[in-house]
């Protein structure tokens, strides 16, 4: 097998959460370049339409399925939905996550502390059980966690969402250590500032974005596109080899001191 047939994805079908906009977007694009069939997910349904129109229009094949990833009901659908149309989940990439505060720890309203967690914890070990499954009678499948560089290192008034991150580290390490038995692989990527609507707090701040942009030794911030390239390694076969990694994709950052 070449390294073009290795990164083939023809015939497997992708869901991506939180994939209307910024790095989720980017990776359904890749994926489906590489021939997955990708299903679309946000919130609303007019955004995932939106982008299944953008993408059919260029010859990719992907579909639409609205899902909040903090409603059980609609977790459940998003994976029974995708099944009866396309018939199999080869690949699931849970990126959707919220950060809905900016402060110190103890300021923080539990009732926000259980939706962050809600949202970026409970989701992606619930909707990696459900395609679970299907995975195993596939004996084949790649789970792909997108966490942060936030889990690695703790960030100022970051303090919950880089424990929801870090905790997704975790859950990707015991997922690959008790899944690997039936053909699963899963994987974490932890992007650094990455020039999203997520983030724009950071980058729309010339200021603090020249302050930050210092403290990377690439000297920029990165863009959607540039987690495409890791995402399609670990979903394909070219990563075969690769379950319970953690891989950052930021710039240098962790390694400036």
């Amino acid at each position: 097998m070449n390294a073009h047939q290795q990164f083939n994805l023809e015939g497997k079908v992708a869901i991506i959460t939180g994939s209307s906009k910024g790095i989720g977007k980017a990776i359904a694009k890749g994926l489906a370049e590489k021939g997955a069939s990708v299903v679309i997910s946000s919130r609303s349904q007019e955004a995932c339409d939106e982008v299944v129109k953008e993408f059919t229009a260029l010859g990719l094949k992907a579909i639409g399925i609205a899902c909040h990833i903090g409603k059980a009901a609609q977790r459940k659908a998003l994976v029974d939905l995708t099944i009866k149309e396309l018939e199999r989940i080869d690949i699931l990439v849970n990126n959707a996550a919220i950060n809905p505060v900016f402060g110190p720890i103890e300021d923080v309203d539990p009732a926000i502390f259980d939706k962050i967690m809600d949202v970026n914890v409970k989701a992606p070990w619930a909707l990696s059980n459900l395609v679970l499954p299907h995975m195993q009678e596939q004996k084949n499948g790649s789970i792909i966690n997108i966490a942060s560089v936030e889990a690695l290192t703790p960030g100022l008034g970051l303090g919950l969402y880089s424990t929801s991150k870090a905790a997704i580290l975790m859950l990707t390490k015991n997922q690959a250590k008790e899944w690997g038995q039936h053909g699963i692989r899963a994987n974490a990527i932890c992007p650094g500032l990455i020039q999203t609507k997520f983030s724009a707090a950071l980058w729309s701040n010339e200021k603090l974005l020249n302050k930050v942009q210092k403290t990377i030794p690439s000297g920029r911030m990165g863009q959607p596109e540039e987690m495409v390239g890791i995402a399609s390694l670990l979903a394909s076969d070219a990563g075969s080899y690769m379950t319970g990694g953690v891989y950052t994709a930021d710039g240098g950052y962790m390694i400036a001191g």
